[in-house]
């Protein structure tokens, strides 16, 4: 690899967000992509490493090695590491529940190898708040949770000054439908609710108080609406300016910058002619980069084939070549801020950070994020305003080319059965054989006092990074770290943010759907009952949520329990609450082995005349085995018209009642 030198006018941090299959797989991307130029790593974890269980849990069925790579032990992270030069790197792991446990498998890796602790450089995300509102990988109540937060932020002021201990993040609060007034307020409230706590623990000393405000950093979305995305930015970085000033004292300037990273938007990526979404990606970082006083210092690009799957290394490097052209070929880098000065972009900033400051103060008013998590209100206004986007787009009021406008369409060549990676079956066994035998071979005497002290720690109040970090080098598993924590602080359901209000609120197009819902409940003798689950640890739950919203505002009767069940407890409810018909929502890749289960268990429980349905992101060759085990039909991110979806559901209940009088 040939770098350029670097120089006063050295671009952002390239990153590819990855991860898949095994550690050692993982590290063979990893190095791959850094000999192509990528200057920092970025970790995806798999949903089992995210929310604290080992690969042979039996919610971890399916997950292993999907979304992310797991990370069971230190042995997993030696190799994900392996010929990596830590000292030199600039790591970012997105982690949140289990943030703390994957920095003490980092730390010992790197103390191991004799690296002194205050030359690592990286970012944990370790945003608990937003996973409570959009990515669902949450373990604990908000108070611990945000404890343990507070742990890793004093364990890295003590020993890793240059690393960031918490990345503030609303990239997913887009992704969950946020606009801009709520990203930038509802990641602000968490800031403060962070370092709210953080002054009133005796961990920090006032002295180092402002060093620790100035290794908080944020990261952000960035959609398609490029002028609005660049003032938002600078809305974000004056008001954080504004809080670190005011709230907080902190008078040296540097400490008050607003360092963010950003992965654009991918919620706005279709699966309807895929390749328009190269020009979106490139639009998305335009917003990031253009303007210098609003600038990333790290950029990670989706993929232009994400809507469809999980993107091969070839459509990554895609992404990577995208951002170094951008930096190295245009002359963007030469100049000063070519935003300074413009009438318009002022007054749109400042009408994002007076919109901002009110939704912000009102969260405070509420008693901070966490007071506003708990009851519900964040989740509920996320809910609103991504219902408003996809009406937006299905009225057509908001254009999407080749969705909603522009249809015709000349076949791709970029298409094909291989357009995305697929996770072997086999990898999940693998990794469970592998865990087993770690287990067997350990010290399990070590092992138990490490999880001794770690249980002490936690219960005692104190910082549990250097019980963590000793329960690492013991050779303790994910799982066992987050099972002696579960059962000291318990666990935690998020308010769904779901409103399940029965007709009046979406207007006549509903209409005939009201009198379709209508009549069949007629012939039922009892209303229509849908049943919405997620099966497994996906936490993506916009399109249930949106599902259940729309049918229920047609007059169904809808019961929605949220995120993370068992196939188990699934059957028990559908045996309990008898629905007309299921549907299961899986966005981690997951589906095939997930839905079998549930099928499977409807048969046992003798319910197997019950309509499913599923929806995901679900290969057209996945969708053949998933109607093979019985699914009725299979609704993929094209199926965006949520009233047509809600029809073809009645009519297949209808139909379920034809079949029985038959």
């Amino acid at each position: 690899m040939t770098m350029p030198p670097a120089t006063d006018k050295s671009p952002w941090i390239f990153r590819t967000y990855a991860g898949h299959s095994t550690a050692e797989e993982s590290n063979r991307l990893y190095r791959r992509n850094l000999g192509k130029g990528q200057t920092g790593l970025s970790v995806a974890f798999d949903l089992p490493t995210q929310t604290g269980y080992d690969s042979d849990h039996p919610l971890a069925r399916g997950e292993v090695g999907r979304v992310g790579v797991g990370i069971s032990h230190i042995g997993d992270m030696r190799e994900l590491l392996a010929d990596i030069p830590l000292e030199e790197m600039n790591s970012s792991m997105t982690i949140n529940s289990t943030a703390a446990w994957l920095l003490a498998l980092y730390v010992a890796v790197a103390d191991e190898r004799g690296i002194a602790r205050p030359l690592l450089t990286g970012t944990t995300q370790n945003d608990i708040i937003k996973e409570y509102l959009s990515r669902g990988t949450h373990i604990f109540p908000p108070a611990p949770s945000l404890k343990l937060t507070r742990d890793v932020i004093g364990f890295c002021a003590r020993e890793m000054p240059k690393w960031n201990p918490v990345n503030v993040c609303s990239y997913h609060l887009q992704e969950a439908g946020a606009t801009p007034v709520q990203e930038i307020a509802y990641a602000l409230a968490t800031a403060v609710t962070i370092l709210d706590g953080v002054k009133q623990d005796a961990q920090i000393p006032p002295d180092i108080f402002p060093a620790v405000v100035g290794r908080i950093s944020f990261f952000v979305n960035a959609g398609m609406k490029i002028i609005t995305e660049i003032c938002k930015l600078r809305a974000f970085g004056a008001l954080w300016d504004e809080i670190c000033l005011e709230r907080y004292g902190i008078k040296e300037e540097r400490f008050r910058r607003f360092r963010f990273g950003v992965q654009v938007n991918s919620l706005g990526l279709t699966e309807q002619q895929p390749e328009n979404n190269v020009h979106r990606i490139l639009i998305e970082l335009l917003a990031v980069v253009l303007s210098k006083n609003a600038r990333a210092r790290a950029v990670q690009l989706p993929a232009w084939n994400e809507a469809m799957g999980l993107p091969r290394p070839w459509d990554q490097q895609w992404s990577l070549r995208m951002q170094q052209i951008v930096a190295y070929e245009t002359d963007l880098l030469d100049y000063d801020d070519i935003f300074e000065g413009s009438h318009e972009i002022a007054r749109q900033s400042q009408a994002l950070m007076a919109e901002a400051r009110r939704e912000l103060n009102r969260v405070l008013e509420m008693g901070g994020a966490a007071k506003a998590v708990e009851e519900g209100y964040m989740k509920r206004q996320l809910v609103a305003a991504n219902s408003e986007r996809l009406r937006a787009i299905e009225s057509g009021e908001t254009i999407v080319v080749g969705v909603n406008a522009f249809l015709e369409s000349e076949a791709s060549p970029l298409g094909g059965g291989a357009m995305v990676t697929s996770v072997a079956d086999g990898v999940e066994y693998d990794q469970i054989a592998r865990l087993k035998a770690w287990r067997a071979n350990r010290d399990n005497a070590t092992a138990k006092n490490a999880l001794a002290g770690l249980a002490e720690a936690a219960r005692d109040g104190r910082n549990i990074m250097e019980a963590s970090i000793a329960c690492a080098k013991a050779g303790v598993t994910t799982g066992e770290w987050g099972g002696t924590l579960r059962e000291i602080f318990g666990e935690y359901r998020a308010p769904t943010g779901v409103m399940l209000l029965g007709p009046g609120e979406e207007g006549a197009d509903l209409t005939p759907l009201r009198r379709a819902v209508s009549d069949l409940g007629t012939k039922l003798g009892e209303p229509v009952r849908f049943m919405i689950a997620k099966p497994g640890l996906d936490g993506h739950s916009n399109g249930a949520e949106q599902i259940a919203v729309r049918a229920a505002h047609c007059g169904i009767a809808v019961s929605y329990d949220g995120i993370r069940m068992t196939p188990e407890q699934i059957v028990a409810a559908a045996r309990d609450g008898k629905p007309h018909i299921l549907g299961l929502s899986v966005l981690s890749g997951s589906h095939v082995p997930l839905v079998r289960e549930v099928m499977n268990r409807l048969r046992e429980a003798g319910l197997s005349g019950t309509p499913v349905v599923v929806g995901g992101i679900i290969s057209t060759e996945d969708e053949h085995v998933l109607k093979q085990l019985g699914v009725r039909r299979v609704y993929t991110p094209k199926d965006f018209r949520l009233n047509q979806l809600i029809a073809e559901m009645i009519e297949i209940a209808d139909a379920r009642l034809g079949e029985d009088a038959a």
